[in-house]
C-alpha cells in the first residue's frame, strides 16, 4: 500500500478491544505489514507457505487472517470502507436497493467433495459465488455454495442477509435464474421487491442490460485477484473471507485516488 491508501486503510481498521477497555493485550505485529501480506496473497494467488519473506512468517499471516475470519473483523473492516466510498460519491450510507446474481467457478484439488458441486448450465465442477452489490457495485453480502446449488435456492438464504444487515432495501434486480416462488416469498416475507431484468426475445449477441451489468462489473472486479479465479478454499467461509479482502483493495485503492 502507499501511504496515502495505508492512511485509509488504517482509520477503517475494527479497534482491538484492548483500546477499548474489553480487555485482551496489544498485538505483537505492525497491522500495516499484515493487511500487506493477506493482499498480497489474495492478488498474486499464492500458497500460504509462499509467502515471501518481506512479510511476516506466513503461519503469523495465516494466524491474523484466521482471527479476522472468524471473530467478524474482514466483515467489520469491508463494511467501513464501503461506507465511506458511498459517502465519498454523494450516497446514504444505507442502499435501498441492489443487483443479485451467482458466479460458478472451478473448484481445486483442496475443496472438499461436501462442499463442491456440478453446475450442470454452466458446465463447471466446483463451487458458486452468490452476491448483492448496490448501485456502484459495492459488495453488500456474499454467500459461497457448491456450484450444484440453484440460484433460487441460495437467493433465499442470500436475500435473509441482506434484509438483516440492510433493513432499508426495498428493491432487488435479478435475472431469469431467480424467478418464481422467489419473488413472491421475497415480497411476502422480506418485504423486498425483487425485479427480474429480462433479455427481449429478439435480441440477439452481447447487450448491456439494465442494472444487472453492475453486479457483472463486481464479478469482473473479483477476477483481477488471482486467488478468486479458483476456488482454492477448504472452508466456505474462507472462501467468502477472500472475496472481502479483494473488495477492501478495490474501496481503499479508490478512495486513496479521489481529490483532497
Amino acid at each position: 500500500m502507499t501511504d496515502a491508501e495505508w492512511a485509509v486503510v488504517r482509520d477503517a481498521l475494527p479497534v482491538p478491544g484492548w483500546l477499548e477497555g474489553r480487555g485482551g493485550q496489544p498485538e505483537g505485529y505492525c497491522h500495516r505489514q499484515m493487511v500487506d501480506a493477506v493482499r498480497y496473497l489474495v492478488a498474486g494467488g499464492i500458497t500460504w507457505r509462499a509467502m515471501p519473506a518481506d512479510f511476516p512468517a506466513w503461519d503469523r499471516v495465516y494466524a491474523f487472517f484466521r482471527r479476522w475470519r472468524d471473530k467478524g473483523l474482514v466483515a467489520e473492516f469491508h463494511d467501513r470502507l464501503r461506507d465511506r466510498v458511498r459517502e465519498a460519491a454523494g450516497r446514504d450510507l444505507e442502499p435501498t436497493a441492489g443487483i443479485i446474481d451467482a458466479q460458478s467457478v472451478k473448484g481445486a484439488a483442496s475443496v472438499p467433495a461436501a462442499s463442491r458441486g456440478f453446475d450442470g448450465g454452466k458446465k463447471v465442477n466446483g463451487r458458486k459465488r452468490h452476491i448483492v452489490v448496490d448501485a456502484l457495485g459495492l459488495l453488500l453480502t456474499v454467500m459461497v455454495t457448491a456450484a450444484s446449488v440453484t440460484d433460487r435456492d441460495a437467493g433465499q438464504t442470500l436475500l435473509a442477509r441482506l434484509r438483516e444487515r440492510h433493513r432499508r432495501i426495498t428493491l432487488v434486480w435479478a435475472d431469469g435464474g431467480y424467478t418464481g416462488r422467489l419473488v413472491d416469498l421475497a415480497r411476502d416475507v422480506l418485504a423486498i421487491a425483487l425485479t427480474v431484468v429480462r433479455r427481449t426475445d429478439d435480441t440477439t449477441g452481447f447487450v448491456v442490460l439494465p442494472k444487472r451489468w453492475l453486479v457483472e462489473r463486481t464479478f469482473a472486479w473479483l477476477m483481477h485477484a488471482r486467488r478468486l479465479t479458483r476456488d482454492y478454499e477448504t472452508r466456505t467461509d474462507t472462501a467468502e473471507a477472500m472475496i472481502r479482502w479483494s473488495m477492501t483493495t478495490v474501496m481503499s485503492r479508490r478512495l486513496a485516488r479521489r481529490p483532497a
